[in-house]
């Protein structure tokens, strides 16, 4: 009996015969391919026996024939109308048949069924039928996990239209699909993250703050489109948000994730969506640092898209593999059945292409039968294998080939290389050959000194080991604890020179080739800390030629060369003809005369071309801006310290230890003996030794961290110290969720006072002092008729208040015990500080000369970020970003920006060096150059403290010796130079206001001619200006 036939007289039992027949004959042979609209027609049929026959039927077909997979799947539209039928037994029936389609169709074919379940998800379809199409979406997670990734760009706009349903059923049904839709995203930046986009797609005021958090992540793995078409939607909302902080966070995201999409193809679908968004914003938002931010977006955004454009391939289209199957075939009457399969096998070839499944067994599995009931298994096979040559040809990408030589390969690697959470590269090749010159350039930040870090120290994916490829980093500089050893000792001492049993003969012999000779400039066995930095490179070049390399990495080789020996560097260089090197440089005459390469860093991909500096920029002009360096170099400026009351010179002493000694609680041996230094204005102290030495222990005395047990400490009760320590970072742990920008503003909210000030030991109450504060005082006062009183009385606090007596001494406003107001009386320094109230005057101090700090800036979000950048954090990272996504250099920058905002007079590094690259380096030593406050610094870095500190403090076993111009504070006992006076200060609101400037020091003739003015105006009747006001009250003349 024919499949027309059995489908005529179909009834519910005959679903075994059924598929028995299709698997026998086939579905050509058998009928079911010519027929198969007649069993749809069963399944949609109104009658409940019909109905249910074809139902079972087709679902027989989908579990026992899966070689009848492409006509089967025809009738899902019917199953799935089904479900919203009146009869409980059709829509059972119906589900299961549904389900039993989706989760037996080859996972290759999954895509074609997904127009079918598209088309019942529209609002005007019934809700039965729209939440069994979403059911069926919700199983391919399990069933065909990498296919449905493949198809996200389709399914996730369709599944967030019904997430927003007023219908209940309809809106759990699209959730629970798009969360396993999630489950196959395959990107572990973002998995993290998925909760989170699916909040985002139904509650719109969550945006805001999830960007915040999106923001943060820091992306590594390549962005393939499973991921993209989970994050664009809510990339799409940051766009169109109404705050412009948003709209610029989306525009960051969007730059950062496009740099990792290695395949352009899968950025396609998203480029007409997100392009247009971007360029309204770019022409509306008024912030013209957003806009810029958004700009950068747009134009990579139209880099993915030329690439896009340029490839063959284009992800989900089958029209070139149908015609290829057409044309491999070579029937002339296609039949429709034929052509049915011809469109299935399409669907599932495309897909493998896009998941890169091309063996071709692979194919011969998956595709070849589909036509084995169409032609011969052979001759299907064979068509097969023509298709997916051909399909491997549309997906090359065409690569510049530049084998043109013979030269040995030393590496050819893909790697992608990381600095803290920032990408430097991704997903990138390299290419080294023996012998070539490699000129390395990128703009400042790009990665060329980690990249060549990470392949010295043998950190990048791909490269030879150092066993295969001996690779050595020439840098000048100089560990400071090896700065005291010779320049044979020096050489000598590096774990690799002794690595290759190199005899001391043999160092000497190499230094004498490049210079270093009895007789010569730089002596062989003097030591290393009295080398000039040209010299100081030509000791690392010399070490580097002792290790024989492979490949030389050359950081700045030219630095602090004059003329000549730059000439020496070239010829060096270029005699090297089995020697790779790579040359970073800011010299274009040295990349001129021997790069025969240049690497180019660029879009997180490293860039190779021929030739030198010249031919390539050639190819690419823009390249001349990296030579622009003194432009282009890391500055950091501080904010000036401004004048302290009562302190004209810039020598006088602002901090003083005089003979302290101090031991831990632990220890039996002092760390300190009998130490006195003291700090300034003009103060410029490298504070140096050993590790243990006591150095930092000593600072912490300095600035009131802990309290000696003999000796003294002083700090002028107006100065404000910055202080930044070694482990810097306790200050920002709890503040991780706001940005640098937010905690500054937090930590100086309260009218300047610093609420991170340091809880110290000399600011705590000792018993002793306790019990002097609760001891009756005897206060002398004048009563109002002219008597002197004598009184005993109890101060219970300091309100705040200070001023200056005649004497030229503070006095302090105190409340009284039992006052329940503040008494507005003041008292003596030296009486209180008998009644045991010395450290609270000293917290007074510490907030009245914080206070002072704030009034020349208000605390302001643009005035902060402007300061956050002065000190190296650039406002992406100080105001955009929250702190807990910022690396290890980054939160350093936060750290000290957040010490130097109140303007300090003082400020203390403990090991800068520690955290800081060089060129961060370098701007820190060009910040302190021009301060006009004091530093102490505690380095290990010769060269850093040598540049900037004439003197020196050195530390011995907890013995101080001073060193260098003692005598140069002295020196710098000038007067300060008068400066520039503040007369407005603008708020955040853009309120302009008047500042007084210093008062003038009145002369004794000048005092009485104003004393006169005054009495006559009171005299008169006349007002009084402030000035006048606040000398009359001074004078007692009011």
């Amino acid at each position: 009996m024919s499949i027309e036939s059995m489908l005529e007289k179909l009834s519910l039992g005959d679903e075994s015969s059924l598929v028995d027949k299709v698997k026998a004959d086939g579905v050509e042979k058998s009928g079911l391919s010519s027929s198969i609209d007649a069993l749809a027609a069963k399944c949609a049929s109104k009658t409940e026996d019909d109905a249910i026959a074809g139902l079972a039927a087709a679902k027989a077909l989908a579990e026992g024939a899966p070689g009848a997979e492409a006509f089967t799947k025809e009738c899902l539209t019917a199953c799935l109308e089904q479900a919203s039928s009146k009869n409980a037994a059709i829509r059972k029936a119906a589900g299961e048949t549904a389900l039993a389609i989706c989760t037996n169709i080859s996972p290759f074919a999954m895509k074609s069924l997904l127009p079918q379940l598209f088309a019942q998800l529209p609002v005007e379809k019934k809700w039965q039928t729209r939440t069994l199409a979403l059911q069926c979406i919700g199983t391919f997670n399990k069933t065909a996990p990498k296919q449905l990734g493949n198809a996200l760009p389709e399914v996730v706009p369709e599944l967030t239209a019904c997430m927003w349903d007023t219908k209940k059923q309809v809106k759990q049904a699209s959730t629970a699909a798009m969360k396993s839709a999630m489950e196959v995203i395959g990107n572990k930046d973002i998995e993290h993250m998925t909760d989170k986009i699916l909040t985002a797609i139904t509650k719109p005021k969550e945006v805001p703050e999830i960007m915040h958090e999106m923001a943060g992540v820091t992306f590594v793995q390549s962005v393939e489109s499973p991921a993209l078409a989970m994050v664009v939607p809510l990339l799409l909302r940051g766009l169109r948000e109404k705050a412009t902080a948003t709209k610029r966070q989306s525009a960051v995201i969007i730059d950062n994730m496009s740099k990792l999409v290695d395949n352009p193809i899968d950025a396609a679908p998203f480029l007409p969506l997100l392009l247009p968004a971007l360029e309204t914003n770019a022409s509306s938002i008024a912030d013209p640092e957003a806009r810029e931010v958004t700009e950068r977006a747009v134009s990579q955004l139209q880099r993915l898209k030329g690439l896009a454009d340029k490839q063959m391939s284009v992800r989900g289209d089958t029209s070139k593999l149908t015609e290829e199957f057409k044309k491999g075939l070579a029937i002339d009457d296609v039949s429709p059945a034929l052509e049915m399969a011809i469109a299935h096998a399409s669907v599932i070839a495309t897909c493998m292409m896009d998941l890169g499944f091309m063996e071709d067994m692979q194919w011969t599995k998956n595709v070849s039968a589909v036509f084995k009931d169409f032609v011969d298994p052979a001759k299907a096979d064979e068509v097969v294998e023509a298709v997916r040559v051909e399909a491997e040809k549309m997906l090359v990408i065409p690569e510049e080939d530049d084998d043109d030589d013979d030269a040995e390969e030393l590496c050819n690697c893909q790697f992608t290389l990381a600095y803290g959470t920032k990408i430097l590269l991704h997903n990138t090749k390299m290419k080294l050959k023996r012998g070539k010159r490699y000129g390395l350039l990128g703009g400042n930040d790009s990665g060329k000194t980690t990249l060549m870090r990470s392949i010295a120290n043998n950190q990048v994916e791909g490269f030879p080991d150092v066993t295969e490829v001996r690779t050595v980093f020439v840098e000048a500089d100089i560990q400071g604890e090896q700065s005291h050893l010779s320049c044979v000792d020096y050489v000598f001492a590096d774990e690799k020179i002794q690595a290759l049993n190199i005899d001391k003969e043999e160092v000497v012999r190499v230094l004498a080739t490049v210079g270093f000779t009895e007789d010569g400039k730089a002596k062989p066995f003097h030591a290393v800390s009295t080398l000039s930095g040209g010299w100081r490179m030509k000791l690392a070049l010399a070490r580097a030629m002792l290790q024989k390399a492979d490949i030389l990495l050359l950081d700045e080789p030219t630095n602090h060369l004059d003329v000549i020996n730059v000439a020496w560097v070239k010829n060096y260089l270029n005699s090297l003809t089995d020697v790779t090197s790579i040359i970073v440089s800011h010299d274009s005459g040295l990349l001129n005369d021997c790069c025969t390469n240049i690497l180019q860093i660029e879009n997180l991909k490293l860039h190779a071309f021929k030739g030198n500096l010249d031919e390539f920029v050639k190819i690419k002009p823009q390249a001349r801006a990296y030579f622009s360096f003194t432009e282009s170099k890391m500055k950091f400026r501080f904010p000036q310290p401004g004048p302290i009351e009562g302190v004209k010179s810039k020598g006088k002493a602002l901090m003083k230890m005089s003979k302290c000694t101090f031991t831990y609680p632990v220890n039996k041996t002092p760390t300190l003996f009998d130490i006195s230094v003291q700090v300034s204005l003009s103060s410029r102290v490298a504070c140096v030794g050993e590790n243990g030495a006591g150095k930092s222990t000593m600072i912490k005395l300095l600035v009131g961290e802990i309290e000696p047990q003999t000796g003294d400490v002083w700090k002028h009760p107006n100065a404000r110290i910055a202080y930044v320590a070694q482990h810097a970072f306790h200050h920002i742990e709890s503040h991780l969720t706001k940005t640098p920008n937010e905690y500054i503003r937090w930590r100086y909210a309260n009218q300047g006072e610093d609420k991170e000030s340091l809880v110290k030991v000399t600011m705590q109450f000792t018993p002793e002092e306790e019990k002097l504060q609760k001891t009756p005082f005897e206060i002398q006062f004048t009563g109002d008729d002219g008597k002197v009183k004598k009184i005993k009385k109890v101060v219970s606090e300091l309100v705040g208040g200070r001023k200056t007596n005649k004497s030229k001494e503070y006095e302090y406003e105190v409340k009284y015990s039992g006052s329940t107001i503040d008494s507005g009386e003041y008292l003596p320094a030296k009486t209180l500080k008998k009644m045991g109230w010395e450290k609270a005057m000293k917290a007074v101090d510490l907030k009245i000369a914080q206070r002072a700090g704030l009034y020349v800036r208000p605390l302001s979000t643009k005035n902060v970020e402007k300061h956050l950048e002065d000190c190296g954090l650039d406002r992406e990272f100080g105001t955009h970003y929250r702190m807990s996504a910022l690396s290890g250099g980054q939160k350093v920058k936060v750290v000290l920006a957040a010490a130097m905002w109140n303007q300090p007079h003082i400020l203390i590094l403990d090991e800068p060096t520690n955290y800081l690259d060089r060129e961060a380096l370098g701007a820190l030593a060009g910040a302190i150059e021009e301060f006009d406050g004091g530093v102490v610094m505690i380095t290990h870095n010769n060269e850093f403290c040598s540049k900037l500190c004439p003197e020196t403090w050195v530390m011995d076993a907890g013995h101080l010796e001073t060193k260098g111009d003692a005598d140069w504070m002295l020196k710098q006992d000038t007067k300060i130079e008068d400066q520039q006076q503040i007369t407005e200060v603008t708020d955040a609101a853009g309120n302009v206001s008047k500042v007084k400037g210093q008062k003038k020091k009145l002369s004794k003739k000048e005092e009485k001619q104003l004393m006169k003015k005054i009495k006559n105006k009171l005299k008169n009747g006349e007002d009084l200006d402030t000035d006048e006001e606040e000398f009359a009250f001074e004078k007692d003349l009011l």
